[in-house]
């Protein structure tokens, strides 16, 4: 069935509700994962203009990138799932897009990740990288929602 599950995370409370279901369903199939994170340069340059807490530079983006993808890798290993990470760099991305092009590169069976479940004006102004995977990945997707 499902052998390589790509799971996209951000550090996220709904990143966080994915990973963890993915290795409880990598665990039941004996499948493998691959852990995705995405750094995003231009967060330094906003970060800059209007958010004093947002990491100075974009080697602090990626170490903060690298140790995420750690974290996930070390839960992964701990319940005996194989899995591997990668980190990709890349300006004001379309992160769906990037989910997308992984999946179809590695290549994975599933995506797995979380979803905020915004709904209207939140929809509208935010965005949803998930709704975008969702509606053009050519491998099913799995969206897990944080817990009320």
């Amino acid at each position: 069935m499902y052998q390589r599950i790509l799971v996209p995370i951000d550090g996220s409370d709904t990143a966080q509700r994915g990973l963890e279901e993915a290795i409880a369903l990598a665990s039941r199939l004996g499948a493998s994962l691959r852990l995705f994170h995405v750094v995003d340069p231009m967060a330094v340059y906003i970060g800059m203009s209007s958010l004093a807490s947002l990491p100075v530079g974009v080697l602090e983006l990626r170490e903060d990138g690298e140790r995420l993808l750690k974290g996930g890798l070390a839960l992964a290993v701990q319940a005996g799932v194989k899995a591997d990470t990668h980190l990709e760099e890349c300006p004001a991305p379309n992160v769906g897009k990037l989910i997308i092009d992984t999946a179809q590169h590695w290549p994975a069976d599933l995506i797995v990740m979380g979803t905020h479940g915004r709904k209207g004006v939140r929809h509208v102004v935010l965005g949803s990288d998930a709704e975008d995977v969702v509606r053009r990945s050519p491998v099913p997707v799995l969206l897990v929602r944080a817990t009320a």
